[in-house]
């Protein structure tokens, strides 16, 4: 293996949540393909090489869309890192919405993730939710097998803390190498717990403190969703008026879209921290590739941090 799976991977990932239309039963149409096919391109000509799945996006359309157009387009295969998760259970006639890491359950997840992508093995198999019903001696088991079926190259996890990781990789030989976690200038606990040390305030974080240390020490690659804060900044979604208005005068400033000054703050940590990104428009894929060739002054992010928090850091 090398140094680290992600080392010479994108340092931006492409969502494909957006991807098969609504979330519900129908079935997807060649305009869906085409929509996918329009974004899958845009990404791959923005430099974007890692493109992130789970077995829920749109009930699973979104990865038999993705089979389709690699299907039409084979050659793409070659620059991508594919990664998909599962664990996540909607509710069913059997029960509620649930989390399920059971062994059959994880089989049969990846056997259909598979079969969707039409192809035997992905490059990443993700971990979606912790389920506190795990029987990790069983669930070890379980992924090995199917590692050592080649049915995944590489093991990561999404919403873990820290030692909940490391629990896991006591029951697997491979390593974990990602984590997913919601990062972004709006959903800021993981920088706000590390600057908390000796106060009250930080009693009130979300954040398992040690996760962002734990994951750069051991070469766990993080990775953030939503991590634009649905537009908040960038002038798409409700906004933050004074922190909009400084992510538009650094963009001028910088020369790049709003998009990249936001996901910037997140990649200029020294966690090397890679944004999945959700937009399946064109314009605003190129637009939050920018980030990749973007890096902020250090005053730059401290100055995005204090108009987000409202005040200047303790």
């Amino acid at each position: 293996m090398m140094k680290h799976y992600f080392e010479h991977a994108s340092s931006v990932v492409f969502g494909c949540m957006g991807l098969g239309g609504e979330w519900a039963a129908d079935a997807y149409t060649a305009e869906h393909v085409k929509q996918a096919t329009i974004a899958v391109e845009a990404a791959l000509e923005a430099g974007i090489t890692v493109f992130d799945h789970a077995d829920i996006y749109t009930l699973g359309k979104a990865e038999r869309v993705f089979a389709d157009v690699l299907k039409a387009n084979p050659s793409w295969r070659e620059n991508m890192i594919i990664q998909s998760k599962c664990g996540i259970r909607f509710e069913d006639a059997t029960g509620p919405k649930r989390y399920d890491f059971s062994p059959a359950y994880i089989a049969q997840s990846v056997d259909g993730i598979l079969q969707r992508l039409n192809m035997e093995s992905i490059d990443v198999l993700l971990l979606h939710r912790p389920d506190p019903l795990a029987d990790l001696p069983a669930l070890g088991e379980c992924l090995s097998n199917l590692h050592a079926q080649g049915k995944f190259r590489y093991l990561g996890v999404s919403n873990m803390h820290w030692y909940q990781i490391e629990a896991l990789q006591e029951v697997v030989s491979f390593p974990i190498i990602a984590n997913q976690l919601e990062m972004s200038l709006a959903y800021r606990d993981w920088v706000e717990d590390g600057m908390m040390a000796n106060s009250a305030l930080n009693r009130h974080s979300g954040y398992t403190a040690g996760t962002l240390e734990y994951c750069q020490r051991k070469n766990v690659q993080l990775q953030a969703w939503a991590p634009l804060a649905q537009g908040k900044y960038s002038g798409r979604g409700p906004a933050d008026c004074s922190t909009s208005a400084l992510v538009s005068k650094l963009a001028a400033e910088y020369g790049v879209s709003p998009e990249a000054i936001v996901l910037g703050w997140l990649m200029r940590h020294p966690a090397n921290i890679q944004p999945v990104i959700g937009t399946t428009n064109p314009a605003r894929i190129a637009a939050c590739a920018q980030a990749m060739h973007t890096q902020l002054s250090r005053e730059h992010w401290y100055a995005l941090l204090e108009s987000a928090r409202g005040q200047e850091v303790p």
